[in-house]
């Protein structure tokens, strides 16, 4: 069997050597203690970890450890963390440390991935090759059914590919579940039959691991078309228990709200590429990964590897979307899509609900300014004969 590698950022207390530290970290996600005991035998020492290198690296250090297949449990993604991202963190020898990446092998990628990726969405929403524009249910939390269903028609008709829920909407009593779906495809509906177009709405059913699944399935039932699931506040398993079901046979938009809590500090914590992987693993087929140039803060290098681990090949798993969110609106599309290229999802709520003459014209003025980029025109040469764009510009600007 190969080993799973696991890289780390450390940097060590001041009485302990990046060496000690990296074999502390080693230990600690093995076999060793904080002392010599008496119940270690030859074959629990075979799986012990291996620190392969030690470099340094600006303030700190880097390290790469393998651990031993055997100690994961094959389909089991809540021990693989607690073997790669366990409790090391709070190692004594450590002043930081940061997981950074981690490959796992074939043996232990036991998962069907996404079920439609990338190419299954763009057959769901009739597209090829261009960016998909998506927007979030604003405000927030606050709407009753009908006025949610009211902004989702107005984007629809406005030209987005997908709408979504936010991160805090499940199942208020503002606001019931059941009530805003059906409300909300019904308008979908209408938009349809006006623009001949097919838009996804990603309906929140994050809730207790238990009741998960059930809740899908009657949001399935009752039409939906695509499911959100935020990932980090209801756990890795939640993705995997819906896509492994097969009553579910819509996509997953998963959202990583609380993320930062452990992703932005660049010496400590864990990147945002393990969380990558293992959700591309589990069966999303579309993530946020974040934007070069929107509200939230990303190292744009970074950023690209992350959304590498959704698109590069992966033992036959099918690419996911990476989705650019966090204070977007037209005049950044621009500098989104030269950087992170086009199987992007641009998800913009401020920066189409906020457009001076409303959603449906926000919605207009972000397709436009993804229009201008697939054809090579730079967006404020397209805005000057597209009025939707153009308001937009001038109240936002292009930064």
């Amino acid at each position: 069997m190969s080993d799973v590698t696991a890289i780390y950022y450390f940097r060590p207390r001041a009485d302990t050597s990046p060496e000690q530290a990296a074999q502390a970290i080693c230990e600690e996600e093995t076999t060793g203690t904080w002392t010599d005991i008496s119940t270690t035998t030859e074959y629990v020492r075979k799986l012990d970890g291996t620190v392969e290198s030690v470099e340094p690296r600006g303030a700190g250090y880097l390290t790469r450890i393998t651990y031993p297949t055997e100690i994961f449990e094959p389909g089991n993604v809540p021990q693989y963390l607690s073997v790669v991202a366990g409790n090391l963190f709070g190692l004594g020898r450590l002043e930081a440390v940061r997981l950074l990446d981690v490959e796992f092998p074939e043996e232990l990628v036991v998962f069907s991935g996404p079920k439609f990726g990338i190419e299954g969405v763009r057959r769901l929403v009739g597209s090829q090759g261009r960016p998909h524009v998506g927007t979030i249910i604003k405000p927030k939390v606050g709407l009753n059914p009908t006025d949610t269903a009211e902004v989702a028609y107005q984007a629809a008709i406005g030209g987005v590919d997908l709408i979504k829920d936010d991160e805090t909407l499940t199942d208020q009593r503002f606001c019931p579940l059941f009530e805003r779906l059906p409300a909300v495809m019904a308008r979908l509906d209408e938009a349809k039959v006006e623009t001949g177009r097919n838009v996804l709405y990603a309906v929140n059913v994050t809730t207790r691991a238990d009741k998960i699944l059930e809740r899908a399935e009657e949001a399935v039932e009752l039409g939906a078309n695509m499911l959100m699931v935020d990932v980090i506040s209801a756990g890795f398993s939640a993705v995997q228990a819906l896509a492994e079901d097969p009553s579910i046979n819509v996509p997953i938009h998963v959202h990583r709200t609380m993320h930062a809590a452990m992703t932005r500090n660049p010496e400590h914590g864990i990147a945002m590429r393990t969380f990558a992987k293992l959700v591309r693993m589990l069966g999303g087929d579309q993530l946020h990964t974040g934007s070069v140039s929107g509200k939230m803060s990303h190292d744009a290098e970074e950023l690209l590897g992350d959304n590498r681990a959704l698109t590069d090949r992966c033992y036959g798993l099918k690419s996911m979307f990476p989705v650019s969110s966090g204070g977007l609106h037209p005049g950044k599309v621009e500098t989104e899509l030269r950087v992170l290229g086009t199987d992007l999802i641009l998800q913009a709520g401020g920066g189409i609900h906020g457009h001076p003459d409303g959603t449906a014209a926000g919605a207009r003025a972000m397709r436009q300014a993804v229009d201008a980029f697939m054809e090579g025109i730079p967006t404020v040469e397209y805005a000057k004969d597209h009025y939707e764009l153009d308001r937009a510009l001038k109240k936002w600007g292009t930064s």
